[in-house]
């Protein structure tokens, strides 16, 4: 069985999509847990939402977890294909609590255009620091050097190299000793796991019977794009994103609005915040207004933009494990939890595929 660590639960649920895809059992969970009947155990924690402190504890405390499953015959960390969390301290916990000695951190992503080139990080042809993730609350992108983004990796045991090809992808994992931890994004994943299971042959799922007119889809993440799907959206005001209006108003007319349709839309508009505090703070106001929306009226399908936002939602509702249902599209994931609501999750960077085509 391979072991999944993902810093936050979208890319943990785009990882477990490339399992189903490739004809793999696989299960995503909040917590390490024992999984006999599953090839592929993807355990999604926030860990890129937390302190660097925090994160490095977290990493350490998952991979002390899976030392004591049976069956765990391997471990991917999978991390944010734009160079977003705390890669190098995670990775230090995690090479001093598992077998592994070394880290081969390769976030490139050639098939969705996003390479690294002479250590430069592009996406298209732009430089990662000149794209909208200059903008990321969090993790904005001042740089798209990996020698400034990751300083002094290599003396802590972790290499990086370029990548301009899935090829160039396949090469690196082929040719890597048993004893390094592959870190990286979803190119690298299926790489690996085309190695670790020669036998699986990729499948397509059928479009899904996706219910609009029972439907609460969220947006937290700063590179959402206005969806067209027949629903009302209702963004965040102002004075609310602010914070020089508590969100109980906007809250209230949310209830009424979705008690009486039953297909809303929440999304934030304005971006002119950056830094920890706003992050925080917009993924647990969102939270908090899905749960109230959500105890009055459970949708069938519950969708979301933003690994954090779907974090803090997920464990909010205390909804913690999933069967991976369909893949919409790379990275667009639905899944059904244990309640019988279908749950869709994506990184806010990526595009819907076809869940809102009629």
């Amino acid at each position: 069985m391979i072991a999944v660590i993902a810093d936050d639960i979208t890319g943990a649920a785009e990882m477990a999509g490339i399992a189903h895809r490739l004809g793999l059992r696989v299960k995503l969970t909040m917590q390490p847990e024992s999984a006999p009947d599953c090839d592929v155990l993807v355990i999604a924690t926030d860990t890129r939402s937390m302190s660097e402190e925090d994160a490095a504890a977290e990493s350490a405390r998952v991979a002390k977890a899976l030392g004591t499953i049976p069956g765990v015959e391997a471990i991917f960390k999978k991390t944010d294909s734009a160079l977003r969390g705390h890669v190098v301290s995670e990775l230090e916990a995690l090479l001093a609590n598992t077998r592994y000695c070394k880290a081969l951190y390769l976030p490139a992503n050639p098939s969705k255009g996003r390479v690294i080139r002479d250590g430069v990080y592009y996406i298209g042809q732009k430089p990662l620091h000149e794209t909208d993730f200059s903008f990321d609350p969090e993790f904005p992108a001042f740089s798209s050097k990996l020698s400034e983004r990751l300083p002094e990796c290599e003396t802590k045991g972790i290499s990086y190299t370029d990548a301009e090809s899935e090829s160039d992808v396949a090469e690196a994992v082929s040719t890597a000793a048993d004893n390094i931890l592959l870190a990286g994004a979803a190119d690298l994943f299926t790489a690996f796991l085309r190695l670790k299971f020669p036998d699986c042959k990729e499948t397509s799922d059928k479009k899904c019977a996706f219910d609009l007119s029972d439907c609460l889809i969220i947006c937290g993440s700063t590179q959402s794009k206005p969806i067209d799907c027949g629903i009302a959206t209702a963004y965040m005001p102002t004075e609310v994103y602010d914070e020089e209006k508590n969100a109980d108003d906007w809250t209230a007319e949310l209830t009424d609005a979705y008690n009486s349709s039953h297909a809303l839309i929440l999304a934030v508009r304005d971006r002119h915040r950056t830094g920890k505090h706003i992050a925080v703070y917009l993924r647990e106001t969102m939270a908090r207004i899905s749960d109230t929306l959500v105890s009055c009226h459970r949708p069938a399908e519950l969708v979301i933009e933003g690994g954090a936002t779907a974090f803090a939602i997920l464990s909010g509702l205390g909804w913690n494990s999933f069967t991976i249902t369909e893949e919409i599209a790379p990275g667009v994931i639905r899944m059904r939890a244990n309640n019988g609501t279908h749950v869709t999750m994506k990184p806010g960077s990526y595009p819907w595929g076809s869940l809102f085509e009629k």
